[in-house]
């Protein structure tokens, strides 16, 4: 109980923080960069905070991944905030919505930070599961956090790539993985939240359960809520016959093979 209240203060603390960057920069986007850093560090500290019959070496390993996911991430969208030629639109609707970064914009971030407790729950449970020593099932789950890391990088850089060529202006990336799903960036991040049932679920055992909320949560997250919705409505706002035709193409979130044209 310790351990979540004070990932829960620490949460809060961090997208307080954000919320002053945001309001001083006039970017939303450092709070997607300060979210992601600081989940994937409060759930590393809360993987290594001691526990009774928890194995160190599982511990370790679950504070791992999840730092190198979150720092991943979180300086991923730090560089393109900083390089953008524009505020986040996604953050500039909300914003608006809002009356700037006020009261109210604070009060919606206190909800992301909620978001992170789920999270660690999920890395907590797995971190402190009492079987000693290393298994298959930790390197399996090991073996999804880098997939989906690398996953995620690699349609970063895709998407970065394709941005940075002119002859792309008003286009719609469609190459790599973009050609697979719509949303190869977004699958990768909850496939990273499927890690953690794999290291430790075991219906006979309470506290396993706990790993499940975030793999949910995040799903709904990416594919109803400040994802996928918010992200297609932008893309169909600013190319709308070249998003549509897009759409009816690839797959929404897994990623599978085009449709032929």
């Amino acid at each position: 109980m310790l351990v979540l209240l004070l990932a829960a203060v620490a949460s809060a603390a961090a997208l307080t923080a954000a919320w002053a960057v945001a309001r001083a920069t006039g970017d939303g986007g450092w709070v997607d960069s300060i979210w992601a850093a600081s989940a994937g560090l409060i759930a590393a500290t809360a993987a290594l905070w001691p526990a009774p019959e928890a194995d160190f070496a599982r511990q370790a390993l679950a504070a791992g991944l999840i730092a190198v996911w979150g720092l991943r991430l979180g300086g991923y969208i730090a560089r393109r905030t900083a390089t953008a030629d524009r505020p986040d639109p996604r953050y500039e609707r909300l914003k608006a919505e809002w009356g700037g970064w006020n009261a109210k914009a604070w009060r919606f971030l206190m909800i992301q930070a909620a978001t992170v407790v789920v999270l660690v729950l999920a890395v907590r449970a797995a971190a402190v599961r009492p079987e000693a020593g290393l298994d298959l099932r930790d390197g399996l789950a090991a073996a999804i956090v880098l997939l989906a890391i690398g996953g995620e990088a690699l349609a970063d850089r895709q998407m970065a790539a394709f941005r940075s060529d002119p002859a792309n202006r008003g286009k719609v990336a469609d190459r790599g993985l973009w050609g697979w799903s719509r949303h190869p960036n977004y699958f990768f991040e909850w496939l990273v939240w499927l890690a953690w049932p794999v290291m430790a679920f075991d219906p006979a055992v309470p506290v396993s359960w706990l790993t499940l909320p975030a793999a949910l949560m995040m799903w709904w997250l990416l594919n109803h809520v400040s994802g996928v919705p918010m992200l297609e409505a932008e893309m169909i706002r600013s190319r709308p016959r070249a998003y549509r035709a897009y759409q009816a193409r690839v797959s929404r979130f897994f990623p599978r093979p085009p449709k032929p044209l």
